[in-house]
């Protein structure tokens, strides 16, 4: 079957089973600061699984659009995407609390069975499913009730598995102990195709040597669809409360099934990606499922299409938020286009994405000229060169203990560099004083961000209780402008970007764009401080080896209680010249 026909038919199946068809909704949510991108249908329709009535009634279906940014390492095998589309179904009220109009497990469980059976003729051999084993720290039950529907159904006892909390629980958090309080949450119970043992799937992988199942992950089982019996809310951090209303998520991926119906476990074989795959394999003069290039072609047929799809929907390449997702697409899809032999210009139809790529391009240049001279280390690679770390990971073997290690050599070579001449406007170099001069450095690329690029540093104070950064600028910031600078320093925070340095001669500092104290007098040789792909500047005093740390919070009494970056005060100093105050707090 193709996709369209799998998608239609289940919209059919659900309208005959009383339910209104609604329209997905965007790629990037609308008022939900909790997730950058829509990763399932349910994600919009929280508030009608809490108790808020949906317009179009208490029964409806969809086919959502979605994309999973955790899902990005895992492309390369036979199942896993970034960007999918979700069928979904839900019953917001089950029949005792809404006069029959509402259900819950006997109705979903058995109506999915007959779509994948009857509809789309599914081998019922061929299905295995997983129910909860409960919880007895937060007083969870065992789904019985599930198990012995799927009996009933006809699915022998020795394919039905029963799993814990991180595997057959629901909640935006994951596993009871992770579902936020207030959040709904609830058991859930999957439907896995098992394409057998004649793939070989089980026998060629690292599990060759453990008894297979459902959630082994060679890839013999491909989870196809997924029941959530959402009746508990988190009360609090101990206890769950049933919901006065219990209702139904369900989540099945449409390649997924299109998969299972073609019986072929690599989802990539389905009718959507063949016009792509033959693409790829005439510009590349090579044979897709052959040999070891098989990986690149999955990575880059998934990431130009999720690319395509994240632009489709507003997302901009940049170094935060989404478009730094998107950037990370694009890059990825480049440097396995090159594994494949691809020639630049043939991997996107798409203006935003070929700008992106012809930028990475300049940058992956003068650090592959690196490697093939022999050099080997990803430290100086991504410091000296630009080569972000997770390209190095596609290009070669990365020791991270040793990286680490040379993370943390750069930050006691920066420190010790402190206590000479240059300090930086630090107090001295204590934790906090070094965690306040790196956010400085955000502080300022965020202000050029958001102000412009006449935004300069006019000047520091830095204490271990705050920072003052003063910077040229004419006008009072309004709430919403100090709002943007909060909120995108916060964001280079919680992305772990790495604090690099690199010594270099002057003028080819100035060339790449480093900004400084423009009345200082550098020496013909200066140290440059880059973090991430955000920030790029003159310094001597100490750093951070990652933005992760100023999140970390020094008082042990606060243990894994993060701390975000705060304005507290703007004000003018001078004519032209502006001042903030700011804490990590």
């Amino acid at each position: 079957m193709k996709v369209s026909e799998v998608r239609e038919k289940y919209l059919e199946f659900m309208k005959s089973k009383g339910h209104t068809i609604v329209s997905g909704a965007s790629l990037v949510p609308e008022n939900d600061p909790t997730t950058l991108f829509t990763s399932s249908g349910m994600q919009p329709l929280v508030p009608y699984l809490l108790g808020r009535e949906h317009p179009a009634g208490v029964r409806i279906a969809n086919s959502q659009r979605s994309f999973r940014a955790q899902d990005i390492e895992e492309v390369g095998d036979n199942r896993h995407t970034t960007y999918f589309e979700m069928l979904g179904n839900w019953s917001f009220g089950d029949a005792d609390a809404t006069a029959g109009a509402g259900y819950f497990k006997k109705e979903q469980l058995s109506w999915f069975y007959e779509f994948v059976t009857e509809i789309i003729e599914i081998d019922k051999e061929r299905l295995s499913v997983t129910c909860f084993e409960g919880d007895e720290k937060f007083g969870l039950p065992r789904d019985n009730e599930s198990f012995e529907i799927w009996k009933s159904l006809g699915v022998p006892e020795e394919r039905i598995f029963f799993y814990g909390g991180k595997k057959n629980w629901w909640s935006r958090g994951g596993p009871p102990e992770n579902t936020p309080v207030g959040d709904p949450a609830g058991p859930d119970s999957e439907v896995f195709y098992d394409f057998g043992i004649e793939p070989g799937l089980h026998e060629q992988s690292e599990w060759k040597n453990e008894t297979c199942h459902p959630n082994c992950g060679c890839g013999r089982f491909m989870e196809i669809g997924n029941s959530v019996f959402m009746e508990y809310k988190r009360e609090s951090s101990d206890n769950f409360v049933k919901l006065p209303r219990r209702n139904v998520d369900f989540g099945g991926g449409l390649e997924r099934i299109t998969a299972g119906s073609i019986k072929n476990p690599d989802i990539f074989m389905i009718d959507i990606f063949e016009p792509f795959r033959k693409l790829l394999e005439q510009t590349s003069g090579k044979k897709y499922g052959e040999g070891l290039y098989t990986r690149s072609f999955r990575i880059v047929m998934d990431h130009v299409r999720a690319a395509h799809a994240l632009i489709e929907d507003g997302v901009r390449p940049s170094n935060t938020e989404q478009g730094y997702v998107l950037r990370r697409l694009i890059r990825r899809a480049i440097v396995h286009a090159d594994k494949l032999g691809i020639p630049q210009g043939q991997l996107f139809e798409n203006e935003v994405a070929n700008e992106e790529e012809m930028r990475f391009r300049e940058t992956l240049k003068r650090g592959m000229r690196e490697i093939e001279r022999g050099e080997t280390d990803v430290f100086k690679l991504a410091t000296s060169y630009g080569l972000p770390v997770e390209v190095l990971k596609e290009i070669m073997d990365v020791d991270d203990k040793r990286l680490h290690e040379q993370i943390e050599e750069h930050r006691e070579k920066s420190r010790a560099g402190s206590e000479g001449k240059f300090k930086g406007g630090l107090a001295d170099t204590s934790d906090m004083s070094v965690k306040y001069h790196t956010a400085t450095h955000l502080l300022q690329q965020a202000l050029r961000t958001v102000l412009g690029k006449h935004v300069v540093q006019k000047g520091s104070n830095i204490t271990p209780e705050r920072l003052r950064f003063d910077f040229s600028h004419t006008q009072k910031m309004t709430d919403e402008e100090k709002k943007q600078v909060e909120e995108l320093v916060n964001e280079q925070i919680r992305l772990a970007l790495p604090v690099t340095y690199q010594d270099l001669p002057l003028d080819e500092a100035q060339k790449m764009g480093a900004i400084g104290l423009f009345e200082e007098k550098y020496n013909d040789k200066v140290r440059v401080f880059k973090i991430g792909d955000f920030s790029l500047e003159f310094c001597g005093g100490p750093h951070v080896g990652n933005t992760r740390e100023l999140a970390n919070n020094p008082d042990a009494s606060k243990v894994g209680v993060k701390m975000r970056f705060r304005i507290l005060k703007e004000e003018a100093v001078s004519s032209g010249i502006r001042r903030i105050k700011a804490v990590l707090e």
